[in-house]
């Protein structure tokens, strides 16, 4: 069994390390570990709520619908998508099914806690200029003391280790929202990407 601290080891891959957790029991329904991924020093870490139904059989995070609607999000707020980082506060699929298809579930919140020393791995060993938070179960994820996501947006807050925190909507909240609010929102995402790379460029020097 994996526990606190093991993100670090290096006599195993991290992919394998995931593939072997059993911190709890959403490895039983998944596929596999779906891993972070981006450059090593990433200005930008983004984070979502857990992989999908194609990231759970790509092994990739964010290569289903609402990683094509991230990166395009991305691109129009001036960020090259290959040069960020991207994960997941749950790094096994929940989903329930649904005739033959496998539909996402909410994680509980004992699953998000039992994730957390992957997340927490991650955070310190990339320590990014500004880390942003996909919808609100990255953002409970990485702050103790964030709010709903449409109250912390347009605030920078702080993670519990202390680094920069935008909060925005998550992709997949795009895809679902109504025709007369998905534009409002799709305008705010692209602008609290904006905000997080002028901080990740503060930070930088």
């Amino acid at each position: 069994m994996t526990r606190r601290g093991d993100f670090g080891k290096e006599d195993m891959p991290l992919k394998a390390r995931l593939d072997a957790c059993r911190r709890c029991d959403l490895w039983a329904n998944a596929t596999q570990g779906v891993a972070g991924r981006g450059p090593a020093r990433a200005g930008i870490m983004l984070v979502g709520e857990q992989p999908g139904d194609e990231e759970d059989l790509a092994g990739e995070p964010f290569v289903g619908p609402a990683g094509r609607l991230l990166a395009k999000a991305l691109s129009e707020a001036g960020i090259e998508p290959a040069r960020v980082y991207v994960t997941n506060a749950v790094k096994h699929f929940k989903w329930e099914p649904r005739g033959k298809r496998r539909i996402h579930k909410t994680p509980a919140q004992q699953e998000v806690v039992a994730c957390e020393t992957w997340l927490r791995g991650e955070l310190e060993r990339l320590r990014p200029g500004v880390v942003v938070a996909l919808g609100a179960t990255a953002l409970r994820a990485l702050s103790s003391d964030a709010g709903p996501v449409g109250k912390s947006r347009g605030e920078t807050l702080r993670t519990d280790e202390g680094l920069p925190l935008i909060a925005t909507w998550h992709p997949s909240a795009l895809l679902r929202a109504r025709d007369d609010s998905v534009t409002k929102m799709r305008a705010e995402a692209v602008e609290d990407l904006r905000r997080a790379a002028s901080l990740a460029a503060d930070s930088a020097g």
